[in-house]
């Protein structure tokens, strides 16, 4: 992926896991929700990924579309997350959501935290 605006993107993989989340939610097909992603304190590396579904855009907030799903985040985590990419895995090295993030400096063995 070669990122040229500075967005949030997904690739297929992520979007099809989301979309399956969303269904099993009972939100998928509702215009209101929307993939809330955010970075907060902690995990082995110092900061770690959050991701949830939301239906409400708070002031301040960045709003992001790619693949068909649509992302938002706070000001503050996208300072972290510019020209990030949300993928998921389903492989026998651990299963589950993971950034390509090219802000962190150094990323935990798991993948769900980092630092700048």
């Amino acid at each position: 992926m070669v990122a040229t605006d500075n967005g949030i993107y997904v690739t297929e993989k992520a979007k099809q896991k989301v979309l399956q989340l969303m269904q099993e939610a009972g939100v998928e097909g509702n215009a209101d929700y929307f993939l809330r992603v955010g970075v907060v304190g902690g995990g082995c590396s110092g900061l770690s990924y959050k991701l949830d579904f939301d239906n409400e855009v708070k002031p301040g907030d960045q709003v992001f579309e790619d693949n068909g799903v649509k992302i938002v985040t706070d000001l503050k985590s996208f300072l972290y997350l510019v020209n990030t990419e949300l993928d998921f895995s389903d492989g026998l090295n651990g299963k589950g959501f993971f950034f390509n993030n090219p802000n962190a400096s150094r990323s935990c063995a798991c993948g769900e935290s980092f630092a700048v």
